[in-house]
């Protein structure tokens, strides 16, 4: 008996819905039978990769995801709007953490278009155009913040430490970034790689989280890390800025130049190590 050739097709949904018939009892289960799903060719890659990021935001919290202190735009308050506008559009930011001389004490924070009134009106009081902070702890989970995001009509929160200071920050966008992934290039990391790749003699290729006792230990150096704890943090602090890909900067015997780096953070450095005599006049280009 042949087939009817007219009967509608299944949809994609009915197809996974048919195939994920049996119940997962837990969320490794659940795994198995999306990659299954996968490999019948039921979904295509990017739609699973999709669908174990929600998966991953579910169980992952804010310390994991934020934006690192020290790798933060802030604007001082008691700073001119002339000496700081130049570097809001430099860095292209739409928010920015607005501070009162010290970094724990974030006051507000300051949208750019906003900055628009200061041309428009000659006495705007920028601490006037200030919106409330939100503040949450590195513990909140990122499915939770994503619908406070998406609710409160907020973008960006301030990641505070269990005493109270501030550690970092968390804007929507990292977190939808969890879901629909990142834009890879030739120098990302595969997550189980090491910290730190050695690519030639006397040159490492380093992720900007490396602490910097492994990275002294590693590559015999002998950096404090008392005011920054990462690779990321020492080197942003010597530019004095967010270095963009392919800046550069040399001191106590290394030459530090940027691989990765987008519009809120460092993410990997390519390490030399300079002669002695290479190292008398460190330059920043």
């Amino acid at each position: 008996m042949e087939s009817d050739s007219s009967s509608p097709k299944p949809s994609l949904l009915e197809r996974i819905s048919h195939w994920l018939m049996r119940e997962p009892e837990d969320r490794e289960q659940l795994i198995e039978l999306l990659h299954g799903a996968y490999e019948n060719n039921l979904m295509d890659a990017d739609a699973l990769a999709m669908i174990e990021g929600v998966l991953q935001v579910s169980e992952m919290r804010a310390g994991e995801i934020m934006i690192p202190r020290a790798q933060m735009d802030v604007i001082d308050i008691n700073d001119a709007p002339e000496d700081f506008i130049p570097r809001v559009i430099e860095t292209a930011h739409s928010r920015f953490p607005v501070i009162d001389k010290d970094r724990d004490d974030v006051i507000g924070i300051l949208l750019a278009k906003d900055l628009l009134r200061h041309y428009a009106e000659a006495d705007s009081d920028i601490r006037g155009m200030l919106r409330p902070v939100v503040f949450i702890p590195e513990s909140k989970r990122l499915n939770v913040l994503l619908k406070e995001f998406r609710s409160n009509r907020n973008h960006i929160a301030i990641v505070v430490d269990e005493y109270g200071g501030v550690a970092g920050l968390v804007t929507i966008e990292d977190v939808l970034e969890q879901i629909v992934g990142d834009i890879e290039d030739e120098y990302d990391f595969d997550e189980t790689e090491d910290n730190i790749i050695r690519e030639n003699e006397g040159v490492f290729r380093v992720k900007a989280a490396t602490e910097i006792d492994d990275f002294n230990q590693t590559l015999g150096a002998h950096f404090s890390d008392e005011e920054f704890d990462t690779v990321g943090g020492l080197v942003v602090s010597r530019f004095g800025h967010l270095p963009k890909r392919g800046e550069s900067v040399q001191f106590d015997g290394f030459l530090f130049s940027i691989l990765r780096a987008d519009s809120r953070r460092l993410h990997a450095v390519r390490v030399t190590r300079l002669p002695p005599a290479e190292d008398a006049q460190p330059p920043l280009m």
